[in-house]
């Protein structure tokens, strides 16, 4: 029996399905949905960070043009529970009530109080302002380390304490040990800004009952459809299997989209008290008050090593910023970095706390890389440190700690087992591309000068854990459901094929790279191949998009799922060609008799024959359609350098970006042109958190930064053009050899710009610049430097 499948498609960069009707306008976003009677909802917030909620009466807002209901937090909250947590991430943690509208007290600026139903979203809007609220103000919860102290102010009254919980993680040798045999102990805090998801498409629900039968068609965008409709019925009681979720075209989400809204169940509410459709659409100001934000946290960072540079131990104190809710995710969000702050060094002893912590600002939740873009910053940033204390080149040092391609697969201190891995090739790929070395006499040769531009050089070598999804290891870290992912291939009587998937894509391209797996196994043409995905009655088992899981899981079942179709179809042909099945090679989709080439049938003249089912083996089911759901047994692990120059004004303090250069292993590449956009995609957004966004918030509470006027998002006319390369190690855990890429760019890029700002001022004795490396932060930085001078 000879299987030869060549690869065909896998490995090429096809341009994508979705494209074409993307770039035309014949896209079905949420928004873009009208159904016959609908109605629209707007959102009361609260313009307050914390207040009790004294008198409320929404009734004014009735005798406005066109409003059909209002509602008060009050009104609706007998038909909705509390909004879900699904990472209780300790036995102790606290969790307090969510509710998706306030009823008695607002515990940030833009908590939901009302909302106004009318015939059109402007009326709805419009009859906001009618609506009375008193406040009484209550103080503010907004500094983290001040929020623990025990007569601080607290987010939640009835739980006493700010803290929600405390998490810790301690591994090897006690770090105490290693630091008293250590010749060096460098201590640095780093500050991982709050910062605002901006999805080119604004969050958005349409709810549709159907009376008679007590259905409800919730049309969101939204990464997780199968996750939202079991929460969606945990908190609106409407039962699970009355519950269809869609997930149409979705502009965007990097893990904003994530999550179970207050504006989701709200809809639903409101749907079943008015039996008429409705819909919601955030404003992008609104969004920037009530979508979850990301980051948020201080790092303190301790690491002991030897004279000669070798790492003994890290130790790692996290203070992390919850906001004033747990969402769905919230306390897990920094955990998924603990296990990655060692990076890709080899050392002795790890010691890690992370501490949640409880504000008055919009709850944080997962962002593009979630918790581990903050740990490569913090074991990133450190390395330069250190070398700059040894008095080492920082790619020297790096060499002399990290784990060896020979040593694969390899066990870190932290705990997690590596696959595959090189190092040395990526890094010495990218340097070569980068031109280091000339760099590094160029910078000799300006610092010798002294000019007011100076040139400053950042590295990052890091690596990721994702492909979010060992069943057994999330059970350990306490999550609530699994990491399993679902795919079935359906062989239609035409020839055609189905691809259903339990992934939900926004932006990705899942079904051009699905088309391409299913494709390379079948046999069958590309354009043969639809997928079908994003609705929990058409794809009803999955586990949706988050983590760089997709291809890795999802893509991995689609594969399975497809050789189990070759396997039955393989029985049929053996059947009709009279031989057995060992005596069968299948290539390029024919089944063929060894030694007779003319005996033959195609993958697709099987699919026919089973359908008709007329000569079929005894026993057989009519149909080689096939369902595999996979739940890999570990992470995937890609891995990366990455080197930035950049040319710093130390007389305006601004940051010009003069090349990039990224070598990222991704493991065995289905799309190179999709793995170029997710890399640069990453880059940019990682970017923009070094240089350029951050979520500013007032003495008050207020969001200062709420409009894109005040937050910062890059262009492509603010970013340079990158370098890009790829050496590849296929990963051991999946018969495809895949590794995740969407969140590789973001997680290694931000490190290497902010270590180059600061590897350009250091001569003038600047140690750090807190993020966003902003014209004003680096000139404060410099000035502060040359007084410090000054004064010794």
């Amino acid at each position: 029996m000879t299987d030869q499948l060549a690869a065909r498609e896998v490995g090429r960069s096809r341009l994508r399905k979705e494209d074409a009707r993307l770039l035309t306008g014949q896209t079905n976003w949420t928004d873009n949905i009208q159904v016959t009677g609908m109605l629209h909802l707007a959102v009361l917030r609260s313009p307050m960070a914390h207040a009790r909620i004294a008198r409320i009466d929404v009734s004014p807002a009735l005798g406005r043009p066109g409003v059909v209901a209002a509602f008060s937090g009050a009104d609706l909250a007998e038909g909705l529970g509390s909004l879900p947590c699904a990472w209780l991430v300790t036995e102790d943690i606290v969790v307090p009530d969510h509710p998706p509208i306030a009823t008695s007290e607002v515990r940030y600026a833009g908590d939901p109080v009302a909302v106004v139903v009318a015939r059109d979203r402007y009326a709805a809007a419009d009859a906001l302002e009618a609506i009375e609220v008193d406040y009484d103000p209550l103080e503010p919860v907004l500094d983290l380390e001040a929020a623990l102290a025990d007569d601080a102010p607290l987010v939640h009254a009835d739980q006493g304490t700010n803290r929600c919980y405390v998490w810790p993680l301690a591994t090897g040798e006690s770090f105490a040990a290693v630091r008293e045999r250590a010749d060096v102990v460098l201590r640095r805090r780093y500050h991982q800004q709050r910062l605002i998801p901006n999805a080119m498409e604004p969050r958005a629900v349409v709810v549709t009952p159907l009376a008679a039968s007590g259905e409800y068609t919730v049309y969101s965008t939204t990464q997780i459809p199968h996750i939202l409709r079991i929460m969606l019925a945990t908190v609106t009681g409407v039962p699970e299997q009355k519950l269809q979720v869609i997930a149409p075209d979705v502009g965007g989400g990097f893990g904003s989209k994530l999550q179970v809204y207050g504006e989701e169940a709200v809809a639903v509410a409101v749907a079943r008290r008015l039996g008429r459709p409705v819909k919601w659409t955030e404003s992008r100001s609104e969004g920037y008050l009530a979508t979850h934000h990301g980051r948020g946290m201080i790092q303190d960072v301790e690491v002991a090593a030897t004279r000669d540079g070798r790492l003994l131990g890290l130790k790692v104190d996290l203070t992390a910023d919850m906001g004033a809710y747990l969402m769905l995710v919230t306390p897990g969000t920094p955990l998924l970095g603990a296990f990655m702050y060692p990076g890709i060094y080899k050392m002795d002893a790890y010691d890690f706390t992370c501490t949640g912590v409880f504000t008055t600002r919009t709850p944080t939740d997962a962002y593009r890389g979630a918790g581990r873009p903050e740990a490569t910053f913090a074991i990133e940033r450190t390395m330069d440190e250190l070398a700059a204390e040894l008095g080492l080149d920082p790619v020297e040092l790096r060499r002399r700690n990290w784990i060896r391609h020979e040593e694969f697969p390899y066990t870190s201190i932290a705990g997690l087992t590596y696959d595959t891995g090189d190092y040395e090739a990526a890094t010495d790929k990218a340097l070569a591309l980068f031109g280091y070395d000339d760099l590094r006499a160029e910078q000799r040769e300006r610092n010798a000068l002294g000019g007011t531009v100076r040139l400053g050089i950042g590295v990052s070598t890091f690596t990721e854990m994702c492909g979010l999804a060992p069943s057994r290891v999330l059970r350990d870290l306490r999550y609530g459901a699994g990491g399993w992912e679902a795919a079935s291939i359906r062989m239609l009587p035409t020839g055609k094929v189905e691809v259903v998937t339990g992934t939900s894509p926004h932006g990705q391209g899942h079904e051009t790279c699905w088309s391409q797996i299913a494709a390379d196994v079948l046999g069958v043409p590309f354009e043969d191949i639809e997928v079908v995905h994003g609705d929990t009655r058409s794809a009803p088992q999955g586990m949706d998009t988050y983590g760089s899981r997709s291809l890795v899981v999802g893509g991995e079942a689609v594969h399975r799922a497809a050789v189990k179709v070759v396997a039955k179809a393989r029985k049929v042909a053996a059947h009709l060609l009279e031989a057995s099945e060992q005596d069968l090679d299948f290539t390029d989709g024919v089944f063929s008799v060894k030694g007779s080439p003319e005996a033959r049938r195609t993958i697709q003249e099987i699919a026919s024959a089973t359908f008709a089912s007329h000569d079929l083996p005894d026993g057989m089911e009519p149909t080689i359609n096939a369902e595999y759901l996979v739940d890999p047994e570990n992470f995937s692990f890609p891995h990366g350098t990455h080197l930035c120059a950049v040319e710093v004004d130390t007389e305006t303090g601004g940051v010009r970006i003069r090349s990039y250069v990224c070598v990222d292993d991704v493991g065995r590449v289905v799309n190179p042109m999709i793995v170029e956009g997710q890399v640069h995609g990453g880059l940019a957004q990682g970017i923009a958190q070094a240089l350029y966004e951050e979520a500013v918030y007032d003495d008050e509470g207020n969001l200062v930064s709420g409009t894109m006027a005040d937050y910062l998002v890059p262009s492509a006319a603010d970013l340079p053009d990158f370098v890009t390369d790829r050496t590849e190690t296929p990963a051991d855990g999946t018969a495809l050899g895949v590794k995740g890429v969407g969140e590789a760019g973001t997680i290694a890029s931000t490190p290497a710009v902010v270590n180059a700002v600061v590897d350009a001022l250091r001569p003038l004795g600047v140690q750090d610049v807190r993020m966003p490396c902003t014209p004003e932060r680096v000139w404060r930085a410099v000035r502060s430097a040359a007084g410090k001078e000054a004064a010794e």
